[in-house]
Formats: structure tokens, sequence, C-alpha cells
């Protein structure tokens, strides 16, 4: 299943840190982390004994594979490792993530401050990976002791913790908009030119004339106040050339009630000749 907004034609973003899952419990959670690394472009994820195996057949490969919503080739790609330290061998700096404070006294960032220095480093060669934890635990305090830095969320602290396709997208989200600067990934085409002020007084001139002639300027004393009340509420619509036009159709409408219908024709049947009876006509 690919889901809207996916547009195979364009480049597909690769690389970033590695995503290193230690110990998951649930396939379809491996699925929805696969599903957030391909929203921000990463490429390497690696597995840290799952607890229900690398599920390659069966159930769980359906469960992972409908999760990852056509990020299936990062589950095909995915490297199976026995320990934490065999995950992370080849890396020359690990991030840990944790929502608690584990008295180790590392280095301790959010995302949106890691994340920038981490895209930096990878554009420049280095190897990164981000550690998560189990989906009921977390990591314990040895998996962290394996890492450079720590990493951690600034979330309601009564209520801390993240599922982990989540927090494997937080992360996602970081460093994508580190690496290619944040910019939006589209704009509104600006379908007409915004209205010349010509244009809206004209406009304004109109409405008034045939509210004065409804009495809606009453009492005559207010009229000043409730034409400015009126000319500011449209100026702060920054009205385009197709607002003012479409504005002026609709209240000439109003004013002038509904266009008449064009007539039906009616269709004049014409009346057969009648048939001759018997001994008549000359």
């Amino acid at each position: 299943m690919v889901g809207a907004g996916t547009d195979r034609t364009k480049p597909l973003f690769e690389g970033g840190p590695a995503i290193i899952l230690v110990r998951p419990q649930l396939a379809v959670n491996i699925g929805m982390c696969a599903r957030a690394m391909a929203n921000f472009g990463l490429s390497d994820l690696r597995l840290v004994s799952p607890r229900e195996g690398w599920p390659r057949t069966g159930a769980r490969r359906k469960g992972a594979y409908a999760a990852a919503a056509g990020a299936v080739h990062l589950l095909e790609r995915a490297t199976v490792y026995d320990s934490t330290a065999a995950a992370i061998a080849d890396l020359n700096h690990v991030w840990a993530t944790t929502a608690r404070e584990r008295g180790q006294f590392k280095r301790v960032e959010v995302p949106a401050l890691a994340m920038p220095e981490c895209a930096a480093a990878t554009l420049a060669g280095e190897r990164h990976g981000i550690l998560f934890g189990p989906e009921r635990t977390g990591l314990d305090n040895d998996d962290i002791a394996l890492a450079s830095a720590i990493l951690t969320f600034p979330v309601n602290p009564a209520y801390g913790s993240l599922n982990l396709a989540q927090a494997v997208l937080l992360c996602g989200y970081e460093y994508f908009k580190a690496r290619e600067g944040g910019a939006q990934p589209f704009e509104r085409d600006e379908r007409s030119p915004p209205a010349q002020r010509e244009m809206t007084l004209s406009f304004f001139e109109f409405v008034e004339g045939k509210l004065d002639e409804a009495g809606f300027f009453r009492p005559e004393s207010k009229r000043p106040v409730m034409q400015r009340n009126l000319r500011n509420m449209f100026h702060r619509m920054n009205l385009t050339q197709q607002d003012v036009r479409t504005l002026w159709g609709a209240i000439v409408r109003l004013v002038e009630g509904p266009r008449e219908k064009p007539q039906t024709r009616k269709r004049i049947k014409q009346k057969k000749p009648e048939a001759a009876e018997p001994g008549e006509g000359g």
C-alpha cells in the first residue's frame, strides 16, 4: 500500500544515521519505523535481536510490510544483529534515545539540536547511528553505556513515553530539515494577481451604494465608522482581482435576484390529417 503524497518519479533520498532498533517487540512497529525513515530519507535499518525474529515470511511479515506503507525496500535491506555492540561496530558516533535521566554523565541533547550536528557529520563522511530501545522498557543502561551521547525528547513530563515509530519520526524530521534547509515542499500557486486599489475602491463604492439603498448605514452619524470598518475588513483579506470580480458578481445577483430562466420551448405538435372516410373526397 502506498500512501497519498508518494511520487515515485521524484529522487529517493538515502543515507543519514543508521536507525538501530534494539530488541523490538512487534513486527508491525518495525514496519512503521521503516515508513518514518522513508519519509525523511533514512535508509539504514538495523535490528538487534527482534523478539519475534525477523519476519521474512508468514503473518508477521505481512503485518510489517503493510505497516511500512510502501517503504518495504527498507525492510528488505534491514540487517539483523545478535548484540548492540555488533550493530554499532562500524559507527563513529552513537546517540542513545531515552526518556529518563540515567546518571551516566553523558552529553544530553534534544533532536532539534542534535540532528543538525548529525547531518553535518554524515554529509562530511562520518557514520552516525541512533539507538531506540524496546517498546515496553526502552534501552537498558548497558546499551546506553555504548553510546556517545543521549538523545531525549521535550515532551509532557507526566506522559513521556513515545511510540517507537514516533521517536524515529521526530529524529528523522529534524535530521532531514537540517540537511535540506527546512524549505517547504511546495508553494501556493497564485492564480490571480492582487487587486489594484482602483479596483477595490470601485468595488467598495458599489457595495456601499447598495447597502445605503437598503438602509444599512444607520444612524447616519455612524456612517464613517461603519464604512471604515467595512473597508478594513476587505483590505485585510488581500483581495485578488478574481476575488473582487467574484464578490461583485455575487452581490449583484443578491441585489437583482435570480436570473430569468430561459423559457422552455414548447414543442408544437402538428396535427396529422385525418384519413378520409370511405366515399368522401373528390
